[in-house]
């Protein structure tokens, strides 16, 4: 199983398990209370979302990353398309994060 994969499948966990906020005003209020310990960005997101959030995400110094695309995205949490997942678990985020630092 490629890193790929396995992301998909980590961030699918952390859905079920709701560790995961998804949707641009979810993921952006809980950036600013500090719920969430990692911001996943989609490649193919506009590039204004993916400024918005990298700014806010840096600005609150929490990690953030560009990584997967929308139909994978919406793939790992169930069928919504989403540009933007923050997750809140820090063992499912630094799980996430180790991977996609592996992958890059």
């Amino acid at each position: 199983m490629d890193n790929r994969t396995k992301i998909i499948s980590l961030i699918g966990m952390a859905n079920k398990a709701q560790k995961i906020v998804s949707g641009e005003d979810s993921v952006r209020s809980s950036i600013r209370t500090k719920k969430v310990k990692l911001v996943i960005i989609v490649e193919d997101a506009s590039y204004n979302t993916k400024k918005r959030f990298s700014c806010c995400a840096h600005y609150y110094n929490i990690p953030y990353c560009f990584y997967l695309n929308k139909d994978e995205m919406a793939k790992s949490i169930g069928g919504k398309i989403r540009s933007v997942i923050g997750v809140v678990d820090e063992g499912f985020s630094s799980q996430i994060k180790k991977l996609i630092d592996d992958a890059l």
